[in-house]
């Protein structure tokens, strides 16, 4: 059996094929443009459609599909009338435009309340339940005419198969989902004025749905859910860090953490009707990209890994603090900034590209802390895994052992194995990751003794001060 797993991304939409011992057969990718303007990010939503049956056109041209899922993120909104016809054009996850329905939201039902509801610590302009408040003030012409309320996985189902349902996990961060029951929140709903009929029918994860064209298609997952899956990280002691623009850390666990007023940790619905917590640092690659661009413009990222790795674990006390795009976990503060500080003349660039490397290693051991779970092993994801010895750094300063995969498009191959359960072709997610192939092993050196993580913390704590919300 062929599985297609497709990932919709914020600019680009991925597929890879792979076989049922999930070997790749064929990938396809094809990029797009949002439409911005301040806080408004928009795209036209049957666009969305129209790169769909190209790619799955694309794909079928060299090989036979059997099956497929199709993972997305996760609050990007499209609404439609009476004849399924798009009122407007979608709101990107992106959009930022309902900052002060987030305000309502937040002053009516407080944040500890949504929390232990929605598993969400946080309410802000890019939830759904904000965009849809912020639709009924803003464009009432447009909610009169609302029938359906899609999110961006469920239209495109929806417009494969004509069946109106969507996915746990995809609903998440919607602030209307109740991740205890599994359900609908029907007192979220009723403040902002929505009819149940308005909306999918719940599914879990990998079930069929119906079919297009004769290949099965099966609900998939949100994207760091799929990616997850596809990186074999489904129980706990095992992590993914993706280290690509910015870091995402993605940890099963079985229960809903405790409300806690200083955390924006947010905890999802996963894939088997359990939980995940994921956190994230909003500069990862994007630092040593700067560098790059900004100082040593002729030099690879192989090149900088060369660099780094003449230069001790320390950098001879030059610290970077990797905030250019202020601090977020295990520290809120979006004023922080980035900054080097013990340099002296003997420094050269060099010590900088490894500082900067070994910052993005802390805060991955940072979050690690924060986030309070045991960990055996740290799934490398992203342009990251790519570097030996970033790699290296990550797995020594953490104490973990660190492992790469043989298949980088992690969400592809995710929901290619929802598709593959959803068709029975697997019994179930962990008979598929069975199947995952590593690649490298990167042991903590039990030498290991620098003061790096130390060092970090000193200076994190004289300049990235915890704002609180």
């Amino acid at each position: 059996m062929n599985l297609l797993g497709i990932d919709y991304g914020t600019t680009s939409v991925k597929a890879a094929l792979f076989d049922d011992k999930l070997n790749q057969l064929a990938s396809s990718v094809e990029d797009y443009t949002l439409y911005t303007k301040g806080n408004i990010v928009e795209f036209e939503a049957d666009k969305y459609v129209e790169m769909l049956h190209k790619i799955i056109g694309e794909i079928r041209s060299t090989s036979r599909v059997d099956a497929l899922a199709i993972d997305t993120q996760c609050e990007t909104l499209i609404l439609t009338d009476e004849n399924d016809t798009p009122v407007r054009n979608a709101i990107v996850w992106l959009d930022n435009r309902a900052t002060k329905e987030a305000e309502i939201i937040e002053a009516h039902f407080g944040r500890q309340k949504i929390y232990e509801i929605t598993g969400q610590p946080e309410v802000t302009a890019t939830w759904p339940a904000c965009k849809l408040l912020w639709i009924k003030h803003n464009e009432p012409d447009v909610w009169k005419k609302t029938k359906k309320i899609f999110l961006l996985e469920d239209y495109l189902l929806y417009k494969l198969t004509g069946k109106f349902v969507t996915e746990k996990t995809l609903q998440s961060s919607s602030l209307y989902f109740d991740i205890n029951s599994g359900n609908w929140w029907s007192e979220m709903l009723d403040f902002l004025g929505v009819d149940a009929a308005m909306l999918p029918e719940l599914y879990s994860s990998g079930k069929t749905i119906g079919t297009y064209d004769g290949i099965t298609v099966s609900t998939s997952a949100m994207d760091q859910v799929a990616g997850a899956i596809g990186a074999g990280v489904i129980s706990k002691g095992t992590v993914s860090a993706m280290t690509g623009t910015t870091m995402a850390i993605f940890l099963p666990t079985d229960e809903v953490p405790p409300f806690d007023a200083d955390s924006i940790v947010p905890c999802h619905y996963n894939y088997d009707d359990s939980y995940c917590l994921l956190s994230w640092s909003s500069t990862a690659g994007m630092a040593l990209k700067w560098f790059r661009d900004s100082f040593l413009a002729d030099k690879s990222f192989s090149e900088l890994g060369d660099m780094a790795s003449q230069i001790p674990y320390g950098s001879d006390g030059v610290v970077f603090l990797p905030y250019l795009c202020g601090s977020t976990m295990p520290k809120y503060n979006p004023d922080a900034r980035g900054s080097f500080t013990g340099i002296t003349p003997e420094h050269t660039t060099a010590h900088f590209v490894r500082s900067i490397m070994e910052s993005i290693a802390c805060i991955l051991k940072s979050n690690l802390d924060y986030l309070g779970v045991p960990v055996d092993e740290i799934r490398a994801m992203g342009g990251g895994a790519q570097s030996p010895i970033w790699c290296s750094m990550k797995a020594d300063i953490t104490g973990k052992t660190l492992v790469t995969l043989k298949n980088k498009e992690t969400a592809c191959l995710g929901s290619a194995i929802l598709a593959g359960v959803g068709a029975g072709c697997y019994e179930s997610v962990k008979q598929a990751c069975s199947m995952i192939q590593t690649d490298k092993v990167y042991a903590p050196d039990e030498n290991y003794q620098s003061d790096v993580y130390e060092q970090f913390c000193k200076y994190d704590n004289i300049l990235n001060i915890r704002r609180n919300k």
